[in-house]
């Protein structure tokens, strides 16, 4: 088993560990490889991560123009002038003769009411009357009876052919006829009148219009019943003039203190998207409305409409130029907000005075200036040291350059 002190391999494990140490041998290469490779991508991929970091700034030339300042507001488009037409009195509706947008005269027949109650009434009247006239013509002979009763019974008085007290009954029945024609005639004055009031109704039967225009509503029907028990009851509106409308701005709380009258508004409505119309301000109402906790005022804006584009009742959404400046150095008032650090500009805290940055020859210079009428837009230049077609920042980019290329060895 053992010689020489030591152990003595079998022949069989001796040949079986020689190939295991072959392989072992013919893998560190490989290995070693893979790690070259690895450490080499790592690199490229290191080199190619370096970039280099370029800032680009965004100009907008200094140039004259307009500056107006205004007020949006949306509200409602309406007739200058509408008339609600109505009835005074009750009964059916018995012919109806304008229909919506009826070209109307003033004095035309719209509608007619049943007649028939107010011809009775009219026919009453009348017959009231007639009898006051006849009673006051029978009064009028007892007049005259009394009269001479009296004047004969004062002569035979004298001739002591009659008593005083004959003479006196006499002079009693004379006065009181006289009386009675005055109350005859009262009588027929107060029938005349009830006549009168009568035919007043019996015209308000029919429906007339007031005003020369266009009926742009019509509330009745032929068979309905109309009641003017409590209140008139609105039966046509019509609208004078189609061609002259206003604009019913609803102007909020902070902004009614820059509308004035005489301000130029422009306007557009839905049907219409493309096309503006343009308006003046005529009034500013004081009656506030609140809806909401939200205070609004009403501002009339009258415009034309010749071609009768717009509509009662369209939505219109409006800007009243409140102040305007024309021909004026401006900016935009981003470059008024810009600072290359990032901090809010110099002057913030003032609006007149501020400050911009202008690049010349590459580099970025400040400018202090003093600000005008400002439309939320662009700034009136009043005051500084800048001209047209300077070129002011008003933003800058940060952009990537590309990678330098790694050297080849």
């Amino acid at each position: 088993m053992y010689e020489g002190g030591r152990p003595e391999v079998a022949p069989r494990a001796a040949a079986a560990q020689r190939p295991l140490r072959r392989r072992r041998r013919r893998r560190w290469p490989w290995v070693l490889l893979l790690l070259l490779l690895i450490a080499g991508g790592a690199g490229t991929y290191q080199w190619s991560g370096r970039t280099e970091v370029q800032l680009r700034y965004v100009t907008v030339p200094v140039a004259r123009g307009a500056v107006a300042r205004t007020v949006t507001a949306s509200g409602t488009v309406n007739p200058v002038v509408i008339v609600q037409v109505g009835s005074y009195v009750s009964g059916v509706i018995q012919e109806l003769f304008c229909d919506y947008n009826t070209n109307v005269k003033k004095g035309q027949l719209c509608a007619k009411i049943d007649q028939r109650p107010y011809l009775t009434a009219v026919a009453q009247s009348l017959a009231n009357l007639n009898a006051a006239k006849a009673q006051l013509g029978k009064d009028k002979a007892s007049l005259a009876y009394s009269q001479a009763a009296y004047e004969r019974n004062v002569a035979l008085l004298k001739r002591g052919i009659v008593s005083q007290e004959a003479m006196e009954a006499s002079r009693s029945a004379f006065e009181q006829a006289r009386a009675q024609i005055a109350l005859d005639e009262a009588a027929i004055e107060q029938q005349t009148a009830a006549l009168d009031a009568a035919y007043v109704n019996l015209d308000y039967t029919n429906i007339v219009s007031p005003v020369d225009g266009t009926v742009v509503s019509r509330s009745i029907n032929v068979g309905q019943t109309v009641a003017a028990s409590f209140q008139t009851p609105t039966l046509f509106l019509i609208a004078t003039d189609l061609t002259k409308m206003q604009v019913d701005l609803n102007v909020s709380e902070s902004d009614i203190g820059q509308v004035k009258l005489g301000d130029i508004a422009s306007f557009r409505v839905e049907a219409f998207p493309d096309r503006t119309f343009s308006g003046e301000v005529v009034q500013v109402r004081q009656a506030p409305m609140t809806v909401q906790n939200v205070v609004t005022y009403d501002v009339v804006v009258n415009a034309g409409n010749p071609e009768l584009l717009l509509k009662p009742g369209m939505t219109a959404t409006a800007r009243i130029v409140t102040a305007e400046r024309a021909g004026v150095l401006r900016v935009p008032d981003a470059a008024l907000r810009y600072s290359p650090d990032g901090r809010p500009p110099a002057g913030a805290r003032q609006p007149a005075q501020a400050r911009v940055w202008v690049l010349r020859e590459g580099i970025p210079a400040p400018v202090s200036v003093t600000t005008g009428l400002d439309d939320d837009t662009n700034a009136e230049i009043v005051q500084g040291e800048l001209a047209e077609g300077d070129k002011v920042i008003v933003a800058e980019q940060r952009e990537d350059a590309p990678p330098p290329r790694a050297p080849r060895n």
